[in-house]
């Protein structure tokens, strides 16, 4: 453990463990990233929208109140606009 008073004391195995843990995060973050691109070539390939699809998941992960307020707002804008 590196001594609290020497910032710059570094121990080689703990560094090394802080170093492979961060490796081993952006394996499997890339391992994910592949899954998830796959997952959406197949629904596009069974005709559904992907952008679409992106952007309910999007909406999922907001608050109900925040999505009422930005489709409020936004109907308003396009009425504005003649939109409607």
């Amino acid at each position: 453990m590196p001594d609290a008073s020497d910032p710059y004391n570094v121990t080689a195995d703990e560094l090394r463990q802080f170093i492979e843990r961060a490796e081993q995060l952006a394996s499997e973050k890339k391992d994910i990233a592949e899954q998830e691109k796959e997952l959406f070539a197949e629904a596009k390939g069974r005709g559904y929208d992907t952008k679409v699809m992106r952007k309910v998941i999007a909406l999922r992960k907001r608050k109900p109140d925040e999505i009422a307020e930005e489709e409020a707002v936004l109907d308003m804008y396009k009425q504005a606009l003649g939109m409607n």
